[in-house]
């Protein structure tokens, strides 16, 4: 599966900073010092609707991510999955009378070009579920083998009691676990689990779904979890540097992620940090496909709404804060792109060299893209005010902006 044409970006003067970002696994702030190529796996969509804003601003988060990487000149390992095959997607397809594969090579399509719309640096492996199959199987065999897995009605469990380590991502306690469970895909009431908490590696073929050859495991399809790991595993290897998504993906999906990894490989820990973006909500409520109250990033553009402003109405909210979508949001961030598009047209202005310090310090910390806006906003605001004699400023300012923010003016 291909991914989406990357944007250059451009170099900056100097050498960013380390990042510090909130680790779940410990509830704090954790220094990031990967080698030469730091490595981050961020779990993409499930491709049965368009990229509505929570994905959007997840997105986002973590090319901020990348972009503080390749600002200390590391190179970025990037890897993505699509989940092309699940039960939202085969339920859709079903409620609308298509063929699954259709919906979800339609929906993936959109996805690279609201991708690309808002220039997004692209995964160098993006991999749909569906053709890591032949390396999920042996996994589960694996797992099997070793004894954190067993076999109920012909489906494979994963047994979560085989890794010591099981709840240190999320640091919930089994009652709330047990809740999320139900809630997120899990089946925790299902007689003759082990566990009520233990998911699910590989479901024997349903009739009227789509299934593969399992070998030793029969024919079915692979649980969600253990989707991921074969990903990370195969492009990137344990200890990577970032495990990302939303933060409702901290439980259960990259809890019980972590524990196959671990339970395959005897090590620990499957990435060094937990990094979670927070939810966006509509009208009182997290957006979601399920609710139904979107809104999406196709529309907007459709609707000649420039990209740029998009990607600033995401950046002016803390990456892990839960915020609300309001039409207040999108026309601040396009006058914010106006002010900054006329501040950077003119042929001088103040010095920028202590705004590329400003924005590089505040993203470092912790991704606080509000504060690195307020930073352009202010040299923005003296331009106007006061104009400048350097020559160079408004092109600094325009190259900062685009390489740490992915903004282009």
């Amino acid at each position: 599966m291909h991914a989406w044409p990357a944007s250059e970006v451009p170099a900056l003067p100097g050498k960013g900073r380390d990042l510090r970002i909130h680790d779940t696994a410990t509830g704090g702030l954790v220094t990031l010092d990967p080698g030469p190529v730091a490595r981050i796996y961020v779990c993409g969509i499930t491709p049965y609707d368009a990229t509505h804003m929570g994905h959007a601003a997840t997105y986002n988060a973590f090319d901020l991510v990348q972009r503080v990487w390749l600002d200390t000149k590391r190179q970025v390992h990037y890897v993505q999955n699509v989940t092309d095959v699940d039960d939202p997607l085969l339920e859709r397809a079903n409620r609308d009378g298509k063929d699954w594969v259709e919906l979800a090579e339609g929906e993936t399509a959109l996805f690279r070009e609201d991708m690309t719309a808002l220039r997004l640096l692209p995964p160098q492996h993006y991999i749909g579920a569906v053709e890591a199959i032949p390396g999920i199987v042996p996994l589960v065999e694996r797992l099997r083998e070793l004894g954190a897995a067993y076999d109920l009605e012909g489906d494979v469990y994963f047994s979560v009691e085989s890794d010591s380590h099981f709840g240190e991502v999320s640091g919930l306690d089994a009652a709330a676990m047990k809740l999320l469970s139900a809630e997120r895909g899990g089946d925790p009431e299902r007689p003759g689990k082990k566990n009520p908490l233990d998911p699910m590696l590989w479901m024997a073929a349903r009739e009227g779904e789509p299934s593969w050859d399992g070998g030793s495991l029969g024919r079915g399809r692979p649980g969600w979890h253990i989707e991921c790991v074969a990903i990370a595993l195969d492009h990137l290897g344990m200890g990577f540097d970032v495990q990302g998504g939303g933060s409702d993906l901290a439980f259960p999906h990259h809890e019980m992620g972590a524990s196959h990894a671990q339970a395959l490989t005897g090590e620990y820990p499957f990435a060094k940090a937990y990094v979670h973006a927070g939810m966006v909500g509509l009208d009182g409520a997290k957006m979601s496909k399920s609710k139904g109250n979107l809104v999406f990033v196709s529309k907007l553009r459709r609707a000649g709404v420039d990209p740029a402003a998009i990607r600033l109405a995401l950046l002016a909210h803390h990456y892990r804060a839960d915020w609300e979508w309001t039409d207040g949001v999108l026309e601040e961030a396009v006058e914010r792109l106006g002010r900054w598009r006329a501040a950077v047209s003119r042929p001088d202005g103040p010095p920028a060299e202590a705004l590329v310090e400003e924005v590089r310090e505040a993203l470092a910390n912790d991704l606080d893209a509000p504060a690195a806006l307020a930073a352009v906003d202010r040299w923005a605001a003296r331009q106007a005010a006061e104009g400048g004699t350097d020559e160079g400023a408004p092109g600094v300012v325009s190259r900062t902006v685009d390489a740490l923010l992915g903004v282009a003016l």
